[in-house]
């Protein structure tokens, strides 16, 4: 097993990841404050697991809550069904709350343990390699709203993080693959020895290899930690984890929330901001090339929605949370492996971008 730290002084907390970490309570146990545990999953999950991790929590009161799976459902209705049953089954402030599923069930059970009587403490068991690497680590949680993709929320970090490599093997091939945009992100970012070697073992990974995952898993969760540890609420460099999320989010919304996966949208957004750097002569369309061919490797999407015009990309993405005092933020390569947060881009190499992969 390995055992990682997100460092952030009183609210530091341990991601765990290896296998068979399901069959061990000593790992989540010390976590659990009081006497209640309200286990939130969906209905795609809880057949898997949710027996299972019930008895990682044996000697306390454990409820649970069933969410419908997908991200047409990271709503404030749906957010309201988790609030009801820790109501109904009179949860105190000392309750944990333990998200067990991908990146809708991780994001919606934190928001509701930050917002329940005003903040309990909660533990992330992703079941998503794109939950693993990502969105379980860091504190970011929310719902989506009609007009625009996580625009409610807050940030709460976990007490800790239980990643068991095994729950991949009941992946399905598409959601593995767009986990793996994440991973590739972080090679993208801040890591380009880590980009060489997923160049290299990409097929070991399409495959579940074990050893290889858990490598890929662990250098990522390292990457986000450190990002994390510098700006816990997205003040400045932790910005750069965003890198094709702007133009990602925008196809999310254009097309509805679920009808492409986040991790699809991020590789084709990826690639949108790969194309706007070469552009801006930051890094060389060769450069470009090498992405574009590790995500199709990858089987990630690389073209934009059939039919989304490029105004309809600059509509949506005016809305996005990185838009600040009117100007359009967006995350870019200064190099490979080297990200920057920047507004200071020639509008017409943006429009060109846009024209050229919509097109």
């Amino acid at each position: 097993m390995k055992t990682l730290t997100v460092d952030l002084g009183e609210r530091s907390y341990p991601i765990f990841i290896g296998q068979n970490l399901l069959l061990d309570p000593s790992l989540v146990a010390p976590y659990v404050k009081g006497q209640q545990v309200m286990i939130v999953t969906n209905e795609t999950v809880a057949p898997l697991y949710l027996e299972q991790v019930k008895k990682l929590f044996a000697g306390f009161q454990v409820d649970e809550v069933i969410l419908p799976d997908g991200e047409a459902y990271k709503n404030l209705d749906n957010l309201n069904l988790i609030f009801d049953a820790l109501l109904s089954k009179r949860h105190n402030r000392t309750t944990t709350l333990v998200a067990l599923g991908g990146g809708v069930v991780g994001d919606m059970t934190g928001f509701a343990a930050a917002s329940y009587q005003r903040g309990v403490d909660f533990i992330q068991i992703p079941t998503t390699l794109l939950s693993q690497v990502d969105s379980s680590v860091g504190g970011k949680t929310g719902v989506n709203h009609a007009l625009g993709k996580n625009m409610i929320g807050a940030f709460h970090q976990p007490n800790c993080v239980l990643i068991d490599v095994d729950s991949l093997n009941t992946l399905p091939a598409n959601e593995l693959a767009a986990g793996m945009a994440e991973v590739i992100k972080y090679g993208l970012i801040c890591d380009l020895p880590f980009f060489d070697w997923l160049e290299a073992n990409i097929l070991a990974l399409n495959n579940k290899d074990t050893e290889s995952l858990i490598y890929a898993i662990e250098t990522s969760c390292l990457n986000k930690a450190r990002v994390v540890a510098l700006d816990e609420r997205e003040g400045g460099i932790r910005a750069i984890l965003n890198l094709g999320h702007t133009f990602g989010h925008a196809i999310e919304t254009d097309q509805g929330y679920g009808n492409w996966l986040h991790g699809e949208a991020v590789a084709t957004g990826m690639l949108m901001a790969a194309d706007l750097s070469a552009r801006l002569g930051w890094i060389t369309f060769t450069d470009v090339e090498r992405i574009s061919a590790l995500l199709v490797k990858a089987n990630l999407p690389i073209a934009c929605p059939q039919g989304m015009s490029a105004n309809r990309f600059k509509e949506l993405m005016a809305v996005d949370k990185k838009v600040l005092d009117g100007k359009l933020r967006l995350v870019l390569l200064r190099a490979m492996g080297d990200a920057v947060t920047t507004s200071d881009f020639a509008l017409e190499h943006f429009e060109a971008t846009l024209t050229h992969l919509t097109n």
